[in-house]
Protein backbone atom coordinates (compact mmCIF):
# COMPACT_ATOMS: atom_id res chain seq x y z
CA UNK A 1 0.00 0.00 0.00
CA UNK A 2 1.58 3.52 -0.81
CA UNK A 3 1.50 6.01 1.53
CA UNK A 4 0.06 9.21 1.09
CA UNK A 5 3.60 10.84 0.42
CA UNK A 6 4.50 8.30 -2.16
CA UNK A 7 0.68 8.82 -3.70
CA UNK A 8 2.23 12.37 -3.74
CA UNK A 9 5.34 12.03 -5.18
CA UNK A 10 4.51 9.45 -7.94
CA UNK A 11 2.33 11.94 -9.12
CA UNK A 12 4.81 14.83 -8.94
CA UNK A 13 7.68 13.01 -10.47
CA UNK A 14 5.63 11.58 -13.63
CA UNK A 15 3.88 14.99 -13.67
CA UNK A 16 0.95 13.97 -15.81
CA UNK A 17 -2.60 12.82 -14.35
CA UNK A 18 -5.04 11.47 -16.51
CA UNK A 19 -8.72 12.32 -16.24
CA UNK A 20 -10.67 9.47 -17.89
CA UNK A 21 -14.02 9.87 -18.81
CA UNK A 22 -15.56 6.85 -20.30
CA UNK A 23 -18.94 5.26 -20.82
CA UNK A 24 -18.18 1.86 -19.52
CA UNK A 25 -15.63 -0.22 -17.61
CA UNK A 26 -14.19 -1.93 -19.96
CA UNK A 27 -13.28 1.47 -21.96
CA UNK A 28 -12.08 2.90 -18.82
CA UNK A 29 -10.09 -0.17 -18.31
CA UNK A 30 -8.32 0.14 -22.16
CA UNK A 31 -8.18 3.89 -21.56
CA UNK A 32 -5.90 3.12 -17.85
CA UNK A 33 -3.50 0.60 -19.93
CA UNK A 34 -3.02 2.49 -22.88
CA UNK A 35 -1.90 5.81 -20.08
CA UNK A 36 0.19 3.05 -18.21
CA UNK A 37 1.58 1.64 -21.10
CA UNK A 38 2.81 5.25 -21.89
CA UNK A 39 3.97 6.11 -18.86
CA UNK A 40 1.36 8.41 -16.77
CA UNK A 41 1.75 8.06 -13.05
CA UNK A 42 -1.87 8.04 -12.49
CA UNK A 43 -5.23 8.01 -13.19
CA UNK A 44 -8.14 9.44 -12.35
CA UNK A 45 -12.00 8.32 -12.35
CA UNK A 46 -14.56 10.97 -12.49
CA UNK A 47 -17.83 10.51 -11.06
CA UNK A 48 -19.61 11.29 -14.38
CA UNK A 49 -18.55 8.07 -15.38
CA UNK A 50 -21.65 5.81 -14.86
CA UNK A 51 -21.06 2.94 -12.02
CA UNK A 52 -17.86 5.01 -11.61
CA UNK A 53 -17.47 2.89 -7.73
CA UNK A 54 -17.46 0.06 -9.69
CA UNK A 55 -15.10 0.78 -12.57
CA UNK A 56 -13.32 1.87 -9.74
CA UNK A 57 -13.42 -1.29 -7.91
CA UNK A 58 -12.48 -3.07 -11.09
CA UNK A 59 -9.20 -0.70 -11.85
CA UNK A 60 -7.77 -1.67 -8.32
CA UNK A 61 -8.20 -4.81 -9.01
CA UNK A 62 -6.31 -4.97 -12.11
CA UNK A 63 -3.82 -2.08 -11.89
CA UNK A 64 -3.20 -0.95 -8.42
CA UNK A 65 0.57 -2.04 -8.17
CA UNK A 66 0.69 -0.20 -11.28
CA UNK A 67 -0.63 3.17 -11.54
CA UNK A 68 -1.89 5.49 -8.98
CA UNK A 69 -5.82 5.22 -9.24
CA UNK A 70 -8.05 8.45 -7.72
CA UNK A 71 -11.76 9.78 -8.31
CA UNK A 72 -12.46 12.88 -9.31
CA UNK A 73 -15.54 15.35 -9.37
CA UNK A 74 -16.23 14.36 -5.44
CA UNK A 75 -18.43 16.84 -4.79
CA UNK A 76 -19.46 15.39 -0.50
CA UNK A 77 -17.38 13.44 1.61
CA UNK A 78 -19.53 10.13 1.22
CA UNK A 79 -19.13 9.66 -2.33
CA UNK A 80 -15.30 10.49 -1.26
CA UNK A 81 -15.61 7.69 1.25
CA UNK A 82 -17.52 5.03 -0.85
CA UNK A 83 -14.56 5.98 -3.64
CA UNK A 84 -11.93 5.33 -1.15
CA UNK A 85 -13.64 2.03 0.14
CA UNK A 86 -13.67 0.75 -3.28
CA UNK A 87 -9.97 1.60 -3.97
CA UNK A 88 -8.90 5.52 -4.76
CA UNK A 89 -6.19 6.46 -3.60
CA UNK A 90 -6.55 9.84 -3.82
CA UNK A 91 -9.99 12.68 -4.25
CA UNK A 92 -10.58 15.42 -6.16
CA UNK A 93 -13.13 17.71 -6.25
CA UNK A 94 -13.92 20.66 -8.84
CA UNK A 95 -13.80 23.18 -5.82
CA UNK A 96 -12.76 22.86 -2.11
CA UNK A 97 -15.32 20.92 -0.04
CA UNK A 98 -14.49 21.18 3.55
CA UNK A 99 -15.92 17.72 4.58
CA UNK A 100 -14.16 15.82 1.96
CA UNK A 101 -11.00 18.00 3.07
CA UNK A 102 -11.13 16.45 6.83
CA UNK A 103 -12.32 12.96 5.91
CA UNK A 104 -9.61 12.52 3.29
CA UNK A 105 -7.06 14.19 6.08
CA UNK A 106 -8.24 11.35 8.85
CA UNK A 107 -8.10 8.85 6.42
CA UNK A 108 -4.20 10.03 5.23
CA UNK A 109 -6.01 10.08 1.87
CA UNK A 110 -4.39 12.99 -1.01
CA UNK A 111 -7.18 15.42 -1.65
CA UNK A 112 -6.61 18.01 -4.45
CA UNK A 113 -9.38 20.75 -4.70
CA UNK A 114 -9.98 22.73 -7.29
CA UNK A 115 -9.51 26.67 -7.19
CA UNK A 116 -9.34 29.71 -8.84
CA UNK A 117 -7.82 32.34 -6.41
CA UNK A 118 -4.88 33.48 -4.03
CA UNK A 119 -8.31 33.16 -1.49
CA UNK A 120 -9.31 29.77 -2.87
CA UNK A 121 -5.69 28.58 -2.67
CA UNK A 122 -5.06 29.76 1.00
CA UNK A 123 -8.28 27.89 2.20
CA UNK A 124 -7.37 24.82 0.57
CA UNK A 125 -3.88 24.70 1.91
CA UNK A 126 -6.12 25.95 5.62
CA UNK A 127 -7.94 22.41 5.29
CA UNK A 128 -4.57 19.87 4.56
CA UNK A 129 -4.67 19.40 0.59
CA UNK A 130 -1.52 18.76 -0.75
CA UNK A 131 -2.02 19.44 -4.14
CA UNK A 132 -3.94 22.30 -5.73
CA UNK A 133 -6.01 21.67 -8.98
CA UNK A 134 -5.73 25.07 -10.93
CA UNK A 135 -9.38 24.88 -12.46
CA UNK A 136 -10.53 25.30 -15.02
CA UNK A 137 -7.59 25.88 -16.68
CA UNK A 138 -8.77 26.78 -20.05
CA UNK A 139 -10.11 29.69 -18.56
CA UNK A 140 -7.38 31.07 -16.74
CA UNK A 141 -4.27 29.94 -18.63
CA UNK A 142 -0.91 29.43 -17.37
CA UNK A 143 -0.21 32.91 -15.89
CA UNK A 144 -2.43 32.42 -12.72
CA UNK A 145 0.12 29.59 -11.41
CA UNK A 146 2.76 32.20 -11.37
CA UNK A 147 -0.29 34.76 -9.95
CA UNK A 148 -0.72 32.18 -7.55
CA UNK A 149 2.91 31.50 -6.62
CA UNK A 150 4.21 34.72 -6.11
CA UNK A 151 2.34 35.33 -2.98
CA UNK A 152 1.95 31.83 -1.77
CA UNK A 153 5.13 29.58 -3.27
CA UNK A 154 4.86 27.00 -1.11
CA UNK A 155 1.13 26.08 -3.29
CA UNK A 156 1.55 22.65 -5.30
CA UNK A 157 -0.29 23.46 -8.38
CA UNK A 158 -2.03 20.86 -10.98
CA UNK A 159 -3.54 22.84 -13.88
CA UNK A 160 -6.95 20.83 -15.21
CA UNK A 161 -8.72 21.62 -18.01
CA UNK A 162 -7.39 23.22 -21.57
CA UNK A 163 -3.65 21.07 -20.74
CA UNK A 164 -2.71 20.19 -24.06
CA UNK A 165 0.82 19.13 -26.25
CA UNK A 166 0.70 22.95 -27.23
CA UNK A 167 1.02 24.68 -24.09
CA UNK A 168 2.01 21.81 -20.97
CA UNK A 169 5.18 23.20 -21.60
CA UNK A 170 3.91 26.96 -20.42
CA UNK A 171 2.56 25.69 -17.70
CA UNK A 172 4.97 23.82 -16.13
CA UNK A 173 7.41 26.43 -17.11
CA UNK A 174 4.75 28.84 -14.79
CA UNK A 175 5.70 26.48 -11.99
CA UNK A 176 2.91 23.81 -12.08
CA UNK A 177 4.32 20.91 -9.62
CA UNK A 178 1.98 18.61 -12.59
CA UNK A 179 -1.07 18.63 -14.92
CA UNK A 180 -4.26 17.09 -15.51
CA UNK A 181 -5.31 15.86 -18.98
CA UNK A 182 -8.71 14.54 -20.26
CA UNK A 183 -9.36 14.92 -23.65
CA UNK A 184 -6.25 16.60 -25.23
CA UNK A 185 -4.41 13.26 -23.87
CA UNK A 186 -7.42 10.82 -24.27
CA UNK A 187 -9.31 11.75 -27.94
CA UNK A 188 -11.41 9.32 -28.88
CA UNK A 189 -10.13 5.83 -28.62
CA UNK A 190 -12.88 4.25 -30.93
CA UNK A 191 -12.02 6.43 -33.93
CA UNK A 192 -8.34 6.89 -33.49
CA UNK A 193 -7.48 3.82 -31.48
CA UNK A 194 -5.83 2.95 -28.07
CA UNK A 195 -2.65 2.87 -29.06
CA UNK A 196 -2.75 7.04 -29.94
CA UNK A 197 -3.36 7.22 -25.82
CA UNK A 198 -0.09 5.51 -25.56
CA UNK A 199 1.87 7.72 -27.72
CA UNK A 200 0.40 11.05 -26.74
CA UNK A 201 1.23 10.35 -22.83
CA UNK A 202 4.67 9.87 -23.93
CA UNK A 203 4.81 12.98 -25.95
CA UNK A 204 3.08 14.93 -22.54
CA UNK A 205 5.69 13.49 -20.89
CA UNK A 206 8.59 14.15 -23.03
CA UNK A 207 7.71 17.97 -22.68
CA UNK A 208 6.71 17.88 -19.16
CA UNK A 209 10.67 16.33 -18.74
CA UNK A 210 12.10 18.85 -21.07
CA UNK A 211 10.41 21.84 -19.64
CA UNK A 212 11.85 20.99 -16.09
CA UNK A 213 14.89 20.69 -17.16
CA UNK A 214 15.98 22.88 -19.83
Amino acid sequence: MNTKQEILTKITNSGLVAVVRADSSEKAKRITEACLNGGVAAIEITYTVPGATDVIKELANEFKQDIILGAGTILDSETARIAILAGAQYIVSPYLEENTARLCNRYQVPYMPGIMTIEGAVKALETGADLLKVFPGELLGPKVVTAIKGPIPQANLMPTGGVSLDNVEDWIDAGAVAVGAGGSLIGKPDVDGYASITETAKQFIEKIKAARYH
